[in-house]
Order: C-alpha cells, then structure tokens, then sequence
C-alpha cells in the first residue's frame, strides 16, 4: 500500500482548505515535495487547483524543477485536455497523468491518451459526494460543479476507457480530519480491478485503522497532516504497515 503526499497548488503555492473551499496557502510545492521524498514517500501528487478557472495546467515548470531532486513516482493533473498537455506533462517529467474535467467532457479523451500512452499513465480522478437521496454523485471544479453522474456508473466507464488507477476524493471529508467516508471507498474499491488511491479526510490513527479494517485501497494520499505537522511519514507507514497485517 502506497503512502502519497498529495499538493494542491494554486499560483505556486501549496494551498490546503475544508471541502476543497477556503483555501490557505502553507509553503513552496517544491521544498515540501524535497521534504516528502526525503522523509520516504513513495509517490507526490501535484494536483493544480485552478486550471479549471484558466482551461490549462501552469504545474509544468515546478514538475521539471522537482524531478531534478525527487526520485520517486510524480502525478500531475489540472488543466489536461489534450494529448499535447499529456505528452508535455510526461516531457517535464511526470510518470501520470490525472484527468478529470477533460474526461467528464468526452471520455474518449481516456481512450485516447490509454493508447497512446499506456494504461499505466493516465489517473482517472473521482471527486465525489453523497447524494440526498442515496449514493455519490460525481463533481468538477473542485466539487463545485455537478455531473449528473453517479460514481460507481463512472467509475465502470473510466475503466472500460482505459484507467489504470482512480483518485477517489470524498469532497464531503476533504480537510476536514473527521475520518474517511468508508462507505465510498468500499464501494468504488469493489466494484473496479484498477488500483484505488484514497483522498480526503484523515485526521487521526484511528481514520487509517477504520478504513483499513473494511477495506485495502492500493494507496492512500495525505495533504494537511503532513502539511500542518500533525502526523509525520514515519507515523503514516507505520499505520499503514499496521493496516496490512490487520486486513484480509
């Protein structure tokens, strides 16, 4: 099980809020990436918190800087729309891609990039809500923007277009280290064969052993613990380690 470091950055710095809103900035993308590696994650996420608002991605500059000096895995996703972005974002560096927008747009797109590309490169981010009347629904924009779609119906279509992962965000638990939603991972990790990667809620130990007790995702992605000092990458594997031996 893979421990990531997730970094949501606008206008070059790593910002963190409560549900994806209220966004704070807490340090430089690139001494907390070197941080991260060093302290022995095992892959970084950088995720452009506002392509959506200028229709591209403005992560390529800090990818190459930060693949000068950190030897592990690197996603980026934000602003991907077409191969160009792709093969550009692979170019600077990045061994994934994530997409979200640009698939709910037309998911020919994940089709597309698959073959070209390979499977193994291309990350099919899920934000996801509950829905009043029962399940999640999926949403763009930082969760702002409704789909229509329901995740597990998404999640189905994103594998049969060639995902080789999912970046399953609950926007409901996001920042706000109240504990996962259970119920969405166990759900999406049952119903794919592609790898599952767990966003948004961590809090406490007790978050990790709830969910690891019912489910094993492949990965799960950590921001503001480790952003605001509250767990450390030694305490977050050793949980994880502790997950492994407990869950079938």
């Amino acid at each position: 099980m893979r421990l990531i470091a997730r970094l949501d950055v606008k206008n070059e710095w790593v910002i963190k809020g409560i549900q994806l809103e209220g966004l704070r900035k807490v340090g430089d993308p690139l001494e907390l990436a070197q941080r991260y590696y060093e302290q022995g994650v095992q892959e970084i996420v950088f995720m452009d918190a506002v392509a959506s608002h200028y229709d591209r991605s403005n992560l390529f500059h800090i990818i190459e800087r930060a693949c000068r000096s950190v030897f592990v895995p690197i996603a980026i996703g934000g602003g991907l729309r077409t191969l160009d972005d792709v093969s550009r974002a692979l170019d600077a560096g990045a061994d994934k891609v994530i997409v979200n927008s640009a698939a709910v747009r037309d998911i020919r797109f994940v089709s597309d990039v698959a073959r070209r590309f390979g499977s193994q490169c291309i990350v099919g981010s899920i934000e996801a809500k509950r829905l009043p009347a029962g399940g999640w629904g999926v949403y763009v924009d930082n969760g702002r923007e409704p789909t229509g779609l329901a995740v597990l119906d998404w999640v189905a279509q994103l594998e049969d277009a060639g995902v080789g992962e999912i970046l399953l965000t609950s926007v409901d638990q996001e920042g706000t280290r109240r504990g996962f939603d259970n119920d969405l991972v166990e759900a999406v990790h049952r119903s794919t064969s592609r790898p599952v990667i767990v966003s948004g809620g961590y809090g406490e130990p007790a978050h990790l052993r709830s969910l690891l007790g019912r489910v094993r995702p492949n990965a799960v992605a950590f921001a503001a613990v480790l952003h605001y000092n509250k767990a450390s990458v030694a305490d977050l594997h050793a949980l994880l380690a502790e997950g492994m031996g407990e869950t079938a």
